[in-house]
């Protein structure tokens, strides 16, 4: 299908336009741009430059893709946003280039970015993730596969957020969120495991009391997280949302939220 471009918007020679694109008034792509086929990008959206958007992404009103970096060290190293596909950003949401040579902030597939989010340099977004209006990551954060950030709360730089994570609003992070746990406060703790959340995933019932008892052992057991660990190891059937949560634990550098 023929593209669909108003005539204000302004598409630089460079960016690679797919099939059945529409590109509202006012908006701009810059140079090295790649925009895939069916992609919905609205009025007064600023997509800078060297930002690649997956198929049947939808950009809204105002949103910024692929602005500098938020951070001092940037020199104007060639960097990229990478958008997986169908992916929905909306109002005023805003994803920065990386700051080092080479490096990608990267959103995955089927992700939903509220009004006022903020992804910033370096970070790396699974797929599925839901970031609440207003949600802030910080640079160098990861944040796992259908985990979900409420509204109004920042990620301090280098933390983790788990997959399947429910993260409440108005919170703070500022350390690892356990993958498939709830968390909220400020700073945030986890409340236990996401059970609503699990269940509509599909999680077997097995499953999720697997997790039940890793996390009493984490949380309610009086040992220090290196032995709960090796108890989760010794005591617990060894499934791949058990042996994830124990290497999630092992590989933390900031140290998990409790």
């Amino acid at each position: 299908m023929a593209k669909d471009i108003h005539p204000s918007a302004i598409i630089d020679k460079t960016a690679r336009l797919g099939e059945d694109v529409c590109v509202g008034p006012y908006s701009i792509i810059g140079p090295d741009c790649v925009i895939g086929d069916g992609c919905r990008i609205g009025s007064s959206v600023a997509i800078h430059r060297w930002v690649e958007l997956g198929r049947n992404v939808q950009v809204w009103h105002g949103a910024s893709l692929g602005g500098d970096p938020q951070d001092l060290k940037y020199k104007g190293a060639r960097t990229k946003v990478v958008i997986g596909e169908e992916t929905v950003i909306r109002e005023f949401a805003t994803v920065n280039l990386s700051t080092e040579e080479g490096h990608v902030t990267r959103v995955g597939r089927k992700c939903f970015l509220m009004a006022y989010s903020h992804v910033a340099h370096e970070c790396s977004v699974g797929d599925g993730v839901i970031m609440a209006n207003s949600a802030n990551l910080a640079g160098h954060v990861t944040v796992e596969d259908f985990a979900i950030i409420g509204g109004l709360t920042p990620v301090h730089q280098f933390c983790r957020i788990g997959c399947y994570a429910m993260v409440g609003g108005a919170s703070a992070v500022q350390k690892d969120i356990l993958p498939y746990s709830k968390s909220f406060g400020v700073p945030a703790r986890v409340y236990g495991t996401n059970s609503v959340g699990l269940a509509r995933r599909g999680f077997s019932e097995h499953v999720r009391s697997l997790l039940h008892r890793a996390f009493r052992i984490l949380f309610y057991s009086n040992l220090n997280t290196t032995q709960a660990v090796e108890r989760i190891k010794s005591e617990l059937e060894q499934t791949s949302e058990i042996r994830h949560l124990v290497e999630f634990i092992e590989a933390s550098k900031r140290g998990i939220a409790k």
